[in-house]
């Protein structure tokens, strides 16, 4: 078998590429480019679309791959909603404002409800059964090859509205759901954190990079951070309504309670302790465009988002032997389940664990 490449279509932003089982070397030559990753659900590696790695990919594959037309699946159709349906959401949105749901949550139950009413608004919403959402969805999946995230998320707006508005039995919206991947996260090394929460010159965004890889903060966290939350005496940052409107603690290190004194010196803010230009909290699109910059200017991983460093400082406590409850408890995990995903994320070589063939050569009592 062949290696297949992919060509990328206007404005994509990474490479893919097929690699057969058999091509060993392909793979580990892939591997080993900046950025390349690996996607378990397409079973395709990827690399950053430019035109230097397209060429690099094609000399790697030597005179034994083709090029072919990355597939370009067509779009989750946008259908302008009639009456009834924009009533359907409303209803859901009150319904879930009245549960308390966060803001940015409540925002994606109605964009994925309305993908549902575009199909099914000339009915009535109570005679729509399992099997027709689930028909729903295969479509969604078939035509427009939608992520498995994106598929939870649309069953999830479903059963929101069938469950708390029009108050329907469990069994109704009991909908089959995707086997869920177990990937592995993305994780910086030491040395690219420490390139890139340094880098900005001004002292508001170093604050905020620090802020948020010392702490193991999600960026909605971090953006809800009030000065009352720094508890620099007792060495913690205190989280108020974290993702599952949970309270918790996290560490605070004593590097970043000097750099925090020094950014409040001189930003004084008052209330949040993030605060935008004129007043209120920071946005979380400025966040991402002072990590983007860092990234790119110290030649970082491209593939690393603001998430990475919350994922980065998981798989480094847990590198420093941070006990793994403490580990949950910082970062506001429910199950140590979740928390022992980063076991599978620690570095592995030589140095940090020692092969038992070494251990019996060493210990001068059994020689080959």
């Amino acid at each position: 078998m062949q290696a297949s490449i992919y060509q990328p279509i206007k404005g994509a932003k990474r490479i893919k590429i097929f690699i057969p089982y058999s091509l060993h070397a392909l793979r580990e030559a892939v591997k080993k480019m900046n950025g390349s990753f690996w996607h378990p659900n397409q079973k395709l590696w990827s690399v950053v679309n430019t035109a230097q790695n397209f060429e690099h990919l094609k000399k790697l594959c030597g005179s034994d791959y083709k090029v072919v037309k990355d597939i370009k699946f067509a779009p989750v159709p946008k259908v302008p909603l009639n009456a009834n349906a924009m009533e359907a959401l409303y209803n859901l949105e009150k319904a879930l404002v009245l549960k308390q749901y966060s803001v940015s949550s409540i925002r994606i139950y109605k964009k994925m409800f309305a993908v549902f009413l575009s199909k099914f608004m000339q009915r009535d919403l109570k005679q729509v059964n399992k099997e027709d959402i689930e028909g729903f969805v295969y479509e969604l999946i078939k035509k427009s090859k939608v992520s498995e995230c994106y598929q939870n998320q649309i069953i999830n707006a479903i059963k929101a509205y069938y469950e708390h508005v029009l108050k329907m039995p469990r069994e109704y919206y009991d909908i089959q759901r995707p086997k869920k991947a177990r990937s592995i996260p993305n994780v910086l090394s030491k040395i690219e954190v420490l390139k890139i929460i340094q880098h900005p010159k001004n002292i508001k965004h170093r604050a905020i990079l620090n802020t948020i890889y010392g702490s193991g903060l999600r960026i909605s966290e971090l953006i809800n951070l009030r000065i009352s939350d720094v508890n620099s005496n007792d060495g913690y940052l205190f989280i108020k309504d974290s993702k599952g409107k949970k309270d918790r603690k996290t560490i605070l290190s004593e590097h970043l309670v000097i750099l925090l004194r020094a950014y409040y010196k001189q930003y004084k803010p008052s209330y949040w302790l993030f605060e935008g230009q004129s007043g209120g909290q920071y946005s979380t699109t400025s966040i991402r465009a002072i990590f983007r910059k860092s990234v790119k200017e110290t030649n970082s991983n491209p593939w690393a988002t603001v998430h990475t460093l919350r994922h980065s400082f998981a798989t480094h406590c847990i590198e420093n032997n941070v006990n793994i409850r403490h580990l949950q408890n910082m970062l506001g995990h429910n199950s140590p389940k979740t928390t022992e995903i980063y076991t599978k994320t620690i570095e592995i070589n030589n140095k940090t664990v020692i092969s038992p063939l070494d251990s019996l050569l060493k210990s001068n009592t059994l020689h080959l």
